[in-house]
């Protein structure tokens, strides 16, 4: 029996995904392009947020009659942040940017991002959601930026061959690109382990060359006890794999 053609309805649909793809794509593009004109505002940040927060690289040594670079010619480096829905990516830009997190859940169902500025050069950190109609179009971002952040919800253990399956597919598509998976909500009940994890999202299996890094991680921690959010850890080890 002959196959059956694609209905207009289905062939509309694929038109219609392939173009919301390219607009997210040239409008982060155009908002956290490589322009070299851009001056850093805290008025343009995600939430119009203050970064006071994050570490002003204390560990630098000034050097003797060498000003710093003006903003405006810093360079970008680009991180784009993936993980399946309510893994705490928007949570994760949010601490970044000195906001508190959200109550409850709140689905991205587009893209949210954030500029952050350094010594040397800007950060532009891109969010983009984790539902499943979403993901089809994480793969057409790897190739643009400089370091991956995939957010893993280590209480989650329905899902987590998704995410294995999502995330080695990003693996496959950029076989050189630095990878930072995050094992959030650590503080929570029936997290799964570091070893667990490892071995669940097949980082055992991933080619030695490549710079992978599981971090364990409370982004926004449930409890008391939990001082440390992990976010300022994440950011530290971003930093020294951008410079």
């Amino acid at each position: 029996m002959a196959p059956r053609p694609l209905g207009p309805l289905v062939l509309a649909l694929g038109g219609a995904a392939a173009v919301l793809g390219s607009v997210l794509f040239i409008l982060w593009k155009a908002y956290f392009g490589r322009s070299q004109e851009r001056r850093w505002d805290r008025g343009e940040a995600w939430w119009g947020a203050d970064t006071a927060r994050l570490p002003q690289w204390d560990e630098w040594e000034p050097e003797d009659e060498e000003e710093e670079p003006a903003l405006e010619e810093l360079e970008q480096r680009e991180v784009l942040v993936l993980g399946l829905d309510g893994s705490g990516k928007s949570t994760f830009l949010r601490m970044l940017s000195g906001k508190p997190p959200l109550e409850g859940h709140v689905p991205t169902w587009g893209f949210n991002s954030v500029r952050l500025p350094t010594k040397n050069f800007e950060v532009d950190l891109l969010e983009i959601g984790g539902s499943q109609n979403l993901r089809f179009y994480w793969k057409e971002f790897v190739n643009e930026v400089d370091v991956l952040v995939f957010m893993v919800d280590s209480t989650d253990r329905l899902r987590l061959p998704w995410a294995r399956q999502e995330l080695q597919k990003l693996l496959d598509k950029d076989p050189d690109l630095p990878v930072v998976v995050v094992a959030n909500k650590q503080d929570l009940s029936g997290a799964m382990s570091m070893v667990e994890l490892q071995q669940e999202l097949g980082l055992l299996a991933s080619n030695n060359q490549r710079e992978v890094f599981l971090l364990a991680a409370s982004i926004a921690p449930a409890g008391s006890g939990f001082q440390e959010p992990g976010t300022v850890r994440i950011w530290k080890l971003l930093l020294e794999l951008l410079s």
